[in-house]
C-alpha cells in the first residue's frame, strides 16, 4: 500500500475540517453583515440631518390651536384610516368634551396583530398636526405644547404601554426623530426616546404622582430641538413631572400627534382630547 493510499483518509478528515472552519467563518461573516445591515438600517430610520431653512428658522410668534371642532381643521394633513387594522376608531364625540361641542376619541376595541421590526403594528387613532405643510412651515422651537386628555385605559403587563404624544423633528413621511409622553404599567407619565431614540434617561422624573383616569387631566410640554442643546420638560396639571435632554433635533417641530398611540397587547380602552396649543416661545420656563 503506498503512503497515499494509507493516509488518504486522514486527508479525506482534515480537507473537511477545513471546509467546515470556512463554513463557520463564512456564516460568522454573514451574522456579522447582517447585524451591521440592521444597526445601519435602525441609525437611518431614527436619524435626520439638518438642512439650512430649519438650521436658519426664525420664530414669528406663530400658534395652533384647536378643539376638535371641524374636521375640516385637519382637512391638509393626514389623518390615520378609522378603523385601523380592524382594532381601533377615532374621530370627533359629544361624549366627553372640555369646551364646545366636540372632543377627539379614539377607541381599542381588540388586540392588535403582532409583527417584527421594522414592521409596526401598534394601536393609532389620530390626525396628525403637519405644522410642516402649514404656509410658514414648521414651528421653531422652543414650543409650548397644552392639551387636555381624559384616560379610560388598563396597562396591567410589563408590555403594554400608551402614548398621549408624539413630537417628530422631522418634516418626512418616515417621522425619524420624535420625542414622546408615555405611560405603562407603572403608571405614571414620562418622557421617550430622550436624549436619543429608544432612551428613557431622565434629568428628573416623578415616579410617585400617577395618572388619573377618567376625568380631565392636562399635559404640557415645553421642547426645545436644537441641535445642541436640546431639552424637553412635561407638566401634569401643573407639576412638573419629567425632563430630559434631547439630541437629534435640528431646531424646529416639524408635526405631532395626539389621541391614541399604543401597544398593539392592549384589547380596550378609550382616549379623549380636547383644547390643544401649540406656540412658539423664547424660553422654557
Amino acid at each position: 500500500m503506498s503512503q497515499i493510499q494509507k493516509f488518504h483518509p486522514i486527508w479525506i478528515c482534515l480537507g473537511m475540517f477545513l471546509a467546515v472552519t470556512q463554513c463557520q467563518k463564512k456564516a460568522e461573516g454573514q451574522t456579522t453583515d447582517v447585524l451591521l445591515g440592521t444597526v445601519l438600517a435602525y441609525q437611518a430610520a431614527t436619524t435626520i440631518t439638518c438642512t439650512s431653512d430649519q438650521l436658519n428658522k426664525t420664530q414669528n410668534a406663530r400658534i395652533f390651536q384647536t378643539s376638535f371642532e371641524s374636521t375640516a381643521e385637519f382637512a391638509s394633513f393626514y389623518s390615520v384610516p378609522s378603523p385601523y387594522q380592524s382594532a381601533a376608531t377615532h374621530g370627533q364625540s359629544t361624549e366627553q368634551k372640555r369646551t364646545g361641542t366636540y372632543s377627539h376619541k379614539a377607541s381599542i376595541l381588540t388586540a392588535g396583530p403582532s409583527c417584527l421590526y421594522p414592521q409596526n403594528c401598534n394601536h393609532r387613532g389620530y390626525p396628525t398636526i403637519q405644522l410642516n405643510k402649514l404656509p410658514s412651515g414648521g414651528f421653531k422651537t422652543p414650543v409650548l405644547i397644552e392639551f387636555y386628555v381624559y384616560l379610560d385605559i388598563s396597562l396591567p403587563g410589563t408590555a403594554d404601554w400608551f402614548s398621549f404624544a408624539t413630537y417628530s423633528a422631522d418634516p418626512s413621511d418616515l417621522w425619524r426623530r420624535v420625542v414622546l409622553i408615555n405611560i405603562d404599567s407603572k403608571n405614571y407619565a414620562y418622557l421617550m426616546h430622550v436624549p436619543l431614540h429608544n432612551q428613557s434617561q431622565h434629568n428628573y422624573q416623578n415616579t410617585a404622582l400617577s395618572f388619573p383616569q377618567r376625568q380631565w387631566t392636562k399635559l404640557t410640554t415645553c421642547l426645545d430641538f436644537s441641535p445642541t442643546g436640546g431639552m424637553a420638560k412635561d407638566w401634569m396639571d401643573g407639576t412638573l413631572i419629567s425632563t430630559a435632554n434631547v439630541s437629534g433635533g435640528c431646531g424646529v417641530l416639524e408635526q405631532a400627534h395626539f389621541g391614541l398611540y399604543a401597544s398593539p397587547t392592549l384589547s380596550s380602552g378609550i382616549v379623549f382630547n380636547d383644547d390643544l396649543r401649540i406656540e412658539e416661545v423664547s424660553i422654557c420656563p
